[in-house]
């Protein structure tokens, strides 16, 4: 009986958050970044969304490795949940259409072209 009940207080992170309940999410924001471990370009979540940060999502690197590190990219994942002590992780689905998020459109720019970066101004066109 005493492993029953070390089996029932045992939460795993998709107990906790029951956003993660759901199978498949639209609209995920990730961040690239330098896996070290693996020598390569991947995505994570980050902090602000309705779903945990640095949840690992498993996508096309030659995509990825196309853009700077920090760039953000919009997706829709389905949620895969692996065994004891093992964290989920997304998948992202539509991997094809896959591409870097317009909502952060200027942040994005400014990854890519250092943090200094001024965003040139429209030029007013006189009429006459």
């Amino acid at each position: 009986m005493t492993n029953k009940r070390l089996k029932l207080m045992q939460l795993s992170l998709v107990d906790e958050v029951p956003e993660l309940n759901k199978i498949f999410f639209l609209d995920v924001f990730a961040e690239s970044f330098f896996d070290l471990g693996k020598k390569r370009m991947r995505l994570h979540t980050f902090h602000g969304q309705k779903v945990p940060c640095n949840l690992k999502v498993s996508c096309p690197s030659k995509l990825v490795a196309l853009y700077p590190e920090g760039t953000i990219f919009k997706l829709d994942a389905r949620l895969v949940r692996r065994g004891d002590g093992l964290h989920p992780y997304f998948v992202a689905i539509n991997r094809s259409n896959m591409q870097r998020a317009l909502e952060f459109f200027e942040y994005n720019l400014k990854v890519q072209n250092g943090f200094d970066f001024v965003l040139p101004k429209k030029k007013k066109v006189l009429v006459k």
